[in-house]
């Protein structure tokens, strides 16, 4: 008679019980943190859909009579919306391209032991991470440079993050060195092994640095708010700010609202959907970053 076979033990089991107690402490608390995110999520999406009076008097219902598309309707029926929408992506994208380009190049140097000059250069850098001009200065300094009102005054500032140089350097430093002798033997210039040879494996990284400057840029409001004075050049967060913090729907979206009320009840229900139709973009665009994020995400715990 043939035994049976010993199940496998599973990789808790096998933990000591103080071990066994810190995970459980350990997922208990990641569960609340997802509790805490998820659940608002939900909350926004379905009070996007509900009516408004509804919404105020008995809260969330899967009474889908009382559903209502009238805030995606006035929302996507407002030029000034998809204006702001649109210079959003401009500035986000020529940001993103902009600043990785800036970061990828800068941090190639530092990650050299070679290079004359690099704890010199690495001190200066962490310095403005502590110490920064403050907001009249940058304010006149751009009013100076004639950047005042334009697309620059969005992108230029942030070009160069030093968080993002110092992740960057640290991934090139954990790139084997084998490649660069083998690219030497070859007869590769420092110009050819950065662009043919080292970029390629640096995909991680650069998503990694991409997704992180899109995300910032797309959620930023207050540079906008400050240098800009043209409405047509406002981004969409300057818009939903006038709808999420001053409670003022923009013109057009309530011009058939006489009542105060059913006005403050329409721009609660519009602060809902303007959430969900500006945080789409994110939502789409992280999958398709999400297999070189983990791995660049990683670069910077390994050494600094």
């Amino acid at each position: 008679m043939s035994e049976k076979p010993k199940k496998k033990k599973s990789e808790f089991s096998k933990q000591t019980q103080g071990d066994k107690v810190l995970l459980v402490c350990g997922y208990v608390i990641l569960g609340l943190f997802v509790l805490a995110i998820i659940v608002p999520m939900i909350y926004i999406v379905l009070a996007s859909f509900i009516d408004p009076i509804t919404l105020q008097n008995k809260g969330l219902t899967f009474d889908f009579e009382k559903w209502t598309l009238t805030a995606y309707q006035r929302v996507m029926s407002n030029a000034q919306i998809w204006v702001g929408f649109k210079n959003a992506v401009i500035y986000s994208v020529t940001s993103t391209v902009l600043t990785t380009i800036i970061t990828l190049l800068a941090a190639y140097p530092m990650s050299r032991d070679d290079f004359r000059g690099r704890q010199f250069f690495n001190t200066m850098f962490v310095i403005t991470m502590y110490f920064g001009g403050g907001l009249i200065p940058t304010y006149l300094l751009i009013n100076n440079l004639g950047m005042l009102n334009t697309i620059w005054a969005i992108i230029l500032p942030p070009a160069f993050n030093v968080y993002n140089m110092i992740v960057a350097r640290t991934y090139y430093q954990g790139i084997p060195r084998d490649l660069r002798e083998a690219s030497d033997v070859d007869g590769a210039s420092e110009l050819v092994y950065f662009f043919q040879i080292l970029l390629p494996v640096c995909a991680p990284i650069i998503a990694t640095l991409a997704m992180w400057q899109f995300v910032g840029m797309w959620n930023s409001y207050f540079d906008a708010m400050v240098y800009l004075n043209d409405a047509s050049k406002q981004p969409l967060q300057l818009v939903l700010r006038s709808i999420l913090i001053q409670n003022q729907p923009e013109a057009g979206m309530v011009s058939d609202m006489q009542s105060t009320a059913e006005r403050a009840q329409l721009a609660e229900l519009l602060k809902y959907a303007t959430i969900i139709i500006s945080s789409l973009p994110l939502l789409v665009m992280y999958p398709f970053f999400q297999k070189y994020f983990d791995s660049g995400i990683m670069a910077g715990a390994v050494k600094g």
